[in-house]
């Protein structure tokens, strides 16, 4: 696994186990509760679109979801929040820039149908089981598939795999790309929605906790 995000995507991993993407060098990571995530993801797509549906690359991780965005990301986060006049206001969104780490998502799988899967191998060997997979192939080396909910209990996945082609940088939301591409927003819009949805989230936490103590009285 070490070996397809180094040396198939270029990005940087840090010593250990298990196998950790350092952030602040090719991308940085917004951090929201999948709840609200997911929200995002669908006002963000168009008419019918799915959060699955190819776009800038997106992981689980528990119930979280880490939302990939163009590196320096994370610097502008509080900036964008305060501009958006959403400064002031309790939000469970978090950015990882320079100098953070990420868990490495399970390796995407191609099945044979062509769909991508979530591969059920927690590391990956090598150069050599990648060359045994098919020489010259960018795909990661064919994994065991997980039956047990697609994925290792608490590992992290991942939603919207990474593009191979073309570089996944390209794809990343970043504010440089003022009215985003047709893979991803810009991150002000990215910034925003995000934000909308997780003061959601919150105010639905805080009405919901009087009706449950009425409840139990």
């Amino acid at each position: 696994m070490r070996w397809w995000y180094e040396s198939v995507l270029g990005w940087p991993t840090a010593p250990g186990t298990p196998v950790r993407l350092r952030t602040g060098v090719r991308f940085d990571v917004l951090d929201v509760p999948v709840q609200a995530g997911h929200a995002a993801l669908r006002r963000l797509g168009p008419p019918g679109a799915t959060p699955r549906r190819p776009g800038f690359p997106v992981a689980l991780r528990g119930g979280r979801m880490l939302l990939l965005v163009a590196a320096g990301g994370a610097e502008e986060l509080p900036g964008l929040l305060e501009w958006l006049e959403w400064g002031s206001l309790p939000l469970d969104l978090t950015a990882v820039g320079a100098g953070g780490l990420m868990e490495a998502p399970l390796l995407p799988a191609t099945g044979a149908t062509g769909a991508t899967d979530v591969a059920g191998s927690a590391d990956a060997a090598g150069p050599a089981e990648a060359g045994r997979a098919g020489r010259g192939s960018a795909l990661p080396p064919p994994r065991p598939r997980d039956h047990d909910g697609r994925a290792r209990r608490g590992a992290a996945v991942w939603l919207r795999p990474p593009e191979q082609e073309g570089g996944a940088e390209t794809s990343l939301p970043s504010l440089s790309a003022v009215g985003g591409t047709a893979a991803a927003p810009d991150l002000a819009r990215l910034v925003h929605t995000l934000a909308t949805e997780c003061h959601r989230l919150w105010l639905s936490s805080r009405c919901a906790s009087p009706r449950l103590a009425r409840a139990t009285r």
